[in-house]
């Protein structure tokens, strides 16, 4: 039995979205993002599984983080849309929602009468989000991945060095085409509240990319000139790169202004870099970067990591450790401000253990958004959904017996 979590000591965070209930049919992480961060703001979220569950309870490799990233807050029942009686139950609860989300191929949900045009026959306060690769048009069939876009749509060029594009570390076209559908439906629900009527949203993982390359597609526009992968652009501030110094630490330094600059030297010293009137502006140290990194480099690599993050923080200037993923559990900052939180797996080799998790990045009322249902088992919540909707105990158990839901 799923338990609450333990309840922290601190007022409960707000709940905006308290009374919504979301039906999704989703999977993978475009469409649990969507609904996970709607369930953070406290609408019912269901999510709607295949009997065997979804796919990512079962990932291995870089994958068994995703079910339990992007599906807290969330109540589960299985159905098998396969069968007629099966597609029944499932359009029987989507007509119970405020929103339906889902993220699968265009004309999959038709055929178990669970499109937009259908349910909002019926319903027409329905909110109904798509999560696609790409919006309705030329490419809206193909099958999109967050590498595909990436790849398609600038941002492994942008992040890979010349000639070699690299996706970048996590699943950002999938996470945030999660969020923007998210917005489309608080959008939505407002313009609900004053017509009335619901409507379709739609967020694509290809139009997401673009949206994330505007800035390089607006700097060609302006200039005329290629943008240049990160890792050779032509650097905008003179100090601001990743130094490795004593040990072989690495830790990222930079100086954006003139005033920055000043301090920079000051602090650390380089009092005879200050004065040369070569450096004496940003762009007069860009003009003389490869010299100057290459000096810094040198004077820099007999100071240790922790004592250049302590210089450069009591001088208010920019720095960053590097870090590794699991590094964060221990940050000082998350531990402090209730940024991590505990949640129970569900699935996998650790079921039942509890490990911490990062929460959505935002504060209402001074308070982060927690979580309340860990992870949810498969089918958990099945027969108090089932009973809720009308179904009795001899219906429920006929349907199960069917192989129907679980």
């Amino acid at each position: 039995m799923n338990t609450d979590p333990p309840s922290p000591a601190m007022r409960a965070p707000p709940q905006p979205l308290a009374g919504l209930r979301v039906v999704e049919f989703t999977h993978m992480v475009m469409g649990p993002t969507c609904g996970m961060v709607l369930a953070d703001l406290g609408a019912e979220v269901i999510k709607v599984e295949p009997m065997q569950g979804e796919g990512t309870r079962r990932l291995l490799g870089a994958g068994p983080g995703f079910f339990p990233m992007f599906n807290r807050n969330k109540k589960s029942i299985a159905i098998d849309l396969r069968q007629p009686a099966g597609a029944e139950v499932a359009r029987r609860l989507a007509l119970s929602a405020d929103v339906v989300a889902e993220n699968f191929k265009p004309g999959t949900l038709s055929k178990y009468g669970l499109d937009h045009a259908r349910l909002a026959a019926r319903n027409e306060r329905l909110i109904y989000v798509s999560h696609k690769g790409f919006l309705p048009g030329p490419y809206e069939h193909r099958t999109a991945l967050d590498e595909v876009v990436q790849m398609m749509g600038g941002l492994a060029y942008m992040t890979g060095r010349p000639g070699d594009p690299l996706r970048a570390g996590t699943s950002v076209n999938d996470i945030m085409g999660g969020l923007f559908g998210a917005i489309g439906v608080l959008g939505a629900l407002i313009q609900r509240g004053i017509t009335g009527k619901g409507m379709q949203v739609q967020s694509a993982l290809f139009e997401n990319n673009v949206f994330l390359m505007g800035q390089h597609m607006l700097q060609y526009a302006m200039t005329g000139r290629h943008p240049q992968p990160m890792s050779a652009r032509d650097n905008p501030w003179a100090v601001y790169d990743v130094f490795t110094v004593r040990n072989g630490e690495q830790i990222f330094l930079a100086a954006v202004s003139d005033a920055q600059w000043q301090v920079f030297c000051k602090m650390l010293g380089f009092e005879d870099l200050m004065a040369d009137p070569k450096l004496a502006t940003n762009n007069d140290r860009v003009q003389q970067r490869p010299q100057l990194l290459a000096t810094l480099r040198e004077r820099l690599a007999a100071r240790g990591a922790g004592e250049l993050a302590g210089l450069f923080e009591r001088a208010g200037l920019p720095f960053a450790p590097i870090r590794r993923p699991e590094d964060l559990y221990e940050d000082p900052h998350l531990q402090a401000t209730g940024g991590l939180a505990d949640v129970v797996l569900p699935d996998g080799p650790k079921a039942g253990q509890t490990v911490k998790t990062t929460l959505f990045p935002i504060t209402m009322d001074g308070e982060r958004l927690g979580v309340r249902l860990h992870p949810p088992h498969l089918g958990e919540h099945t027969t108090a959904l089932l009973s809720a909707l009308g179904y009795g105990d001899a219906e429920i158990a006929e349907l199960r017996l069917l192989k129907l839901v679980a």
